[in-house]
C-alpha cells in the first residue's frame, strides 16, 4: 500500500527542535532559492548573455502580471509576492522529484519518507499565510499610516463599530483560507499521484503528474495573485478613509 499520512512524520530534533520531513525539504528549497539567486546575479552584465535573458524575461513578465493586479504599488509589493510565487512553485515542483515520499526509512513495519512535499504540510502553508496576511496590515499602516486603523475600529456609529469587527474576522479568516486552499490542493495531489503509482506504476501516472505541474503551478500563482489583490486593498481603503478624515 503507499504511504500517506496527513501530518509531516518527524525525522528527529536539534537542540529540542523537532524537524520533520517536510521542514527537510523547505531548507533544501530554500538552499535551491539562494543557490540559484547566487548564480544568476553573479555576473550580471548590460549586454545579458542567454540566461540572463531568460531570468530577466521571467522576472519581467511576473512584474508586469503584478502590475496589473496591484497598479502603482507594485514596486512596494513585488519582492513580496513574486518571492512568494517563486518559493511556493518551486516548493510544489520539488514535492513531485522522484524520491521525494519514496526515499526513507523503516521503523518496523512503518515507513517514514525522508523528504516530503513542503506545501503538501499544513504547517508551512499556515507559515507562508501568516506571513501574507502580517504584510498586508503592514503595507496598510506604513502607506496610510493611522487612518488605517480605523478599518477595525470605528466608532462613528454602531454600524461602523459592527462592520470593523467583521473586518478583523475577514483578516483573520484569510490565515485560513490561505493556509488550507494551498494545502489541500497540493496534499490531494500527492495522495493521487502515490495512488496512480501504486495501482498501475507504469505510463498511467505521466498524465497526473502533468496535471500535477500545471496545479503547482495555478496554485502558486493563486496564492501570491490574491496576496497582491489584498494588499491593494488595504492600501485603497486605508487611503479612503484618510481621505474622509482629512475633509472632515
Amino acid at each position: 500500500m503507499p504511504h500517506i499520512s496527513l501530518a509531516a512524520e518527524k525525522l528527529g530534533t536539534i537542540y529540542g527542535f523537532p524537524i520533520s520531513n517536510a521542514l527537510l525539504t523547505t531548507w533544501l528549497v530554500m538552499i535551491l532559492l539562494t543557490l540559484g539567486s547566487i548564480l544568476l546575479t553573479r555576473k550580471l552584465t548590460l549586454v545579458p548573455s542567454h540566461s540572463q535573458s531568460v531570468v530577466e524575461l521571467v522576472v519581467g513578465g511576473l512584474y508586469d502580471f503584478f502590475e496589473s493586479v496591484t497598479g502603482t504599488y507594485v514596486s512596494h509589493f513585488f519582492p513580496l509576492v513574486g518571492s512568494l510565487f517563486i518559493f511556493i512553485l518551486t516548493a510544489n515542483w520539488v514535492g513531485l522529484l522522484p524520491g521525494v515520499g519514496t526515499i526513507g526509512f523503516f521503523h518496523g513495519v512503518e515507513f517514514t519518507p525522508l523528504f516530503r512535499g513542503a506545501t503538501a504540510d499544513l504547517n508551512t502553508t499556515l507559515a507562508l499565510a501568516i506571513v501574507s496576511v502580517v504584510a498586508i496590515q503592514y503595507f496598510g499602516f506604513t502607506k496610510v499610516g493611522i487612518h488605517y486603523s480605523s478599518r477595525f475600529l470605528n466608532f462613528k456609529d454602531p454600524i461602523y463599530f459592527i462592520l470593523g469587527i467583521l473586518e478583523i474576522v475577514s483578516e483573520l479568516s484569510k490565515v485560513i483560507s490561505f493556509a488550507f486552499r494551498l494545502f489541500g490542493n497540493i496534499f490531494a495531489g500527492e495522495v493521487l499521484l502515490a495512488v496512480m503509482a501504486f495501482l498501475m506504476p507504469f505510463i498511467v501516472p505521466l498524465p497526473f503528474l502533468t496535471m500535477e505541474l500545471f496545479v503547482g503551478f495555478i496554485q502558486a500563482l493563486v496564492f501570491s495573485m490574491l496576496t497582491g489583490v489584498f494588499l491593494n486593498v488595504a492600501v485603497s481603503h486605508g487611503e479612503h478613509e484618510k481621505h474622509i478624515a482629512e475633509e472632515v
